[in-house]
């Protein structure tokens, strides 16, 4: 790959994930003790982008792989978004917000899949050549997360205003990315046109492990994306936001050593360590909220490098190998599906209704029981790990060796 195309790819990787940083890890914050929204009403706003990320999917299939260049798809995206981003700065009652939160997903989760699979086209080893370019997303996220911390946004509508500034510079951006042509094809099917083509792929049986794994793991891990900001406030932590950028410092570790765990342990293994990280973390979260216990928390933050590398990212790049050419944007618009999209979806609802559950009220005070509310996600972590533990106990062959993936 040139100088020049990894230079620009990286800065879109940069610029994507810094918007997301910017609001996603905070948005809690600000609409308990901002916008007076309670916890179903914070669940229900995150479940918009779960919403966008099921319907992405369809608009990628429909749009970028068959009409129209990626590069020009993702920039009028984010343009459309910085107006909408600004637009939900300025509301402040949840009937209005949410649609506004909607609208504004709507346009940034399709660009999720477009600007890996814009990414992958440069590629001729994405196993080894991502992790590289994907890792300044990450550096991203960090910057994001440290600016939020340190200007004391983290319960302010500014972080809204940041991240609308860089989405409307990351959408001018874009018109000048590596051109992406349309994949136009004669005689298409409908079931062609909107990407449903790829479902073939859930035919082989990791493919569709891998699938509903990104499903049910999505639900637990709701908890964390959706209120681990207001938690680490809420029992007084400083600076949370720039504290929980150490996850994103450890995630930038672990994306460039990913070449070397894909070589020595294969998609199956990461995969089930990234889901068991995830069950440690609800673990240290319940019980370090207690003094002399503050290190867990920091450690369960720490872990978001396997949480995440070896879930998401490794999810991605599997996907990428094992769909042809012609279906690459459609199959990365399906992990998009499940990952962000359908787990999710019922996993913020339900991280909402559990945490209105663990909430009592003293007077004008309201308390938030934050032990009893990670022992929930952590009892779901341990059902799906023995579940899939299970699931992805690979076939033997007739001469007794195993297959690999």
């Amino acid at each position: 790959m040139r100088l020049k195309t990894r230079l620009q790819l990286s800065t879109l990787m940069f610029l994507q994930y810094f918007i997301w940083g910017a609001w996603y890890v905070t948005l809690g914050t600000y609409m308990l003790t901002n916008l007076h929204f309670n916890g179903t009403q914070v669940g229900l706003a995150y479940g918009t982008f779960a919403i966008a990320a099921m319907i992405s999917p369809f608009f990628v299939g429909l749009i970028a792989d068959k009409f129209f260049a990626t590069e020009k798809v993702l920039g009028t995206l984010h343009l459309v978004g910085a107006v909408l981003l600004y637009f939900a700065s300025t509301v402040k009652v949840f009937p209005v917000f949410y649609p506004s939160l909607l609208a504004y997903t709507l346009c940034y989760t399709p660009t999720m899949a477009l600007s890996n699979s814009l990414a992958f086209h440069q590629m001729k080893d994405p196993g080894q050549e991502f992790p590289s370019i994907r890792v300044l997303g990450t550096i991203g996220w960090i910057i994001a997360g440290l600016i939020i911390g340190f200007m004391a946004f983290e319960a302010s509508v500014n972080q809204l205003y940041l991240s609308s500034i860089a989405s409307l510079i990351l959408g001018v951006y874009c018109f000048t990315l590596p051109h992406v042509p349309p994949k136009k094809q004669s005689g298409s099917s409908l079931k062609q046109i909107i990407g449903l083509d790829a479902l073939a792929l859930l035919k082989e049986r990791s493919f569709a492990i891998l699938i509903i794994a990104s499903i049910l793991t999505c639900i637990p891990l709701s908890f964390y994306f959706s209120f681990t900001n207001p938690f680490l406030n809420d029992i007084g932590m400083v600076n949370a936001a720039g504290k929980m950028t150490m996850g994103q410092m450890s995630e930038f570790i672990f994306l460039l050593a990913m070449p070397f765990f894909f070589k020595r342990l294969g998609v199956k293994k990461m995969i089930m360590l990234g889901m068991s990280a995830w069950l440690l973390r609800y673990i240290l979260f319940s019980m370090g909220n207690v003094d002399g216990l503050v290190w867990m928390l920091y450690l369960g933050i720490i872990l978001h490098g396997i949480c995440y590398d070896f879930f998401f990212v490794t999810g991605q790049i599997y996907v990428d190998t094992k769909a042809p050419s012609h279906l690459r944007s459609s199959a990365q618009g399906m992990i998009t599906f499940a990952t962000y999209g359908l787990g999710m979806v019922i996993g913020t609802w339900f991280c909402g209704k559990t945490v209105d559950f663990f909430t009592v009220t003293e007077g004008e005070k309201i308390l938030y029981q934050w032990d009893k509310i990670w022992y929930v996600p952590g009892f779901f972590a341990v059902i799906i790990l023995v579940l899939f533990g299970l699931m992805f106990r690979e076939k033997r062959k007739a001469k007794g060796k195993s297959i690999r993936y």
